[in-house]
């Protein structure tokens, strides 16, 4: 590259007055900042006498549950996304041929390590049926590797724990409060969203 070239515009940083070059605004910032903190009111929770109220648990990202059909089934229609998209590479899916007439296969086998995971929500995101969601329980340990493995039926034991308190995705679409309208594209006969539905 040449350095006179005439298409290179070349930008000179600002000169800094006597003010910027003694620091005194930042350090100005930085100690109101302190005193903010320093008088305000204290949030201390007596973890684990006291729970910690997650202010909205269904934004929350913490253990998975594998979410179950109006039939009680798995939802999961072993179609792989989750692990595909998952940067962690921590889900592991055997799929086999499905016993039930609506889907062709369904999950024989699926695994989370939840300890090589980083909760970043991408097989929430992923799943075409919302078969996987994140919740809000946060107090996850175990005594061994083996125990932060987390398979088919451990999931869905998320799911049964944790239904009362966070309906799933669709759920919480469609239950809107009165007088709220939809985003959704709707079919004009019957209300519900189309089949060409972009969310």
């Amino acid at each position: 590259m040449d350095p006179h070239d005439k298409s290179i515009r070349w930008i000179k940083p600002p000169e800094l007055g006597l003010l910027e070059r003694s620091y005194l605004p930042l350090f100005l910032d930085g100690i109101t900042t302190t005193l903010r903190h320093l008088f305000s009111r204290k949030k201390t929770v007596q973890f684990p006498d006291e729970p910690h109220q997650i202010p909205d648990p269904l934004l929350y990202r913490g253990v998975h549950r594998l979410n179950r059909d109006e039939q009680g089934r798995v939802k999961c229609v072993a179609c792989f996304l989750c692990a595909t998209a998952c940067p962690a590479h921590c889900i592991d899916i055997v799929a086999a041929e499905s016993p039930w007439p609506d889907r062709e296969k369904y999950p024989e086998s699926f695994t989370i390590d939840e300890l090589r995971c980083i909760f970043c929500g991408m097989c929430e995101e992923a799943c075409p049926v919302d078969a996987i969601e994140l919740t809000s329980l946060y107090d996850l340990s175990g005594k061994s590797r083996e125990e932060m493995i987390f398979d088919k039926e451990k999931l869905l034991s998320v799911y049964d724990q944790t239904i009362d308190k966070e309906p799933m995705r669709s759920r919480r679409q469609t239950a809107q409060p009165a007088g709220a309208r939809s985003t959704l594209p709707t079919d004009r006969r019957d209300g519900l969203p189309t089949d060409n539905d972009p969310s």
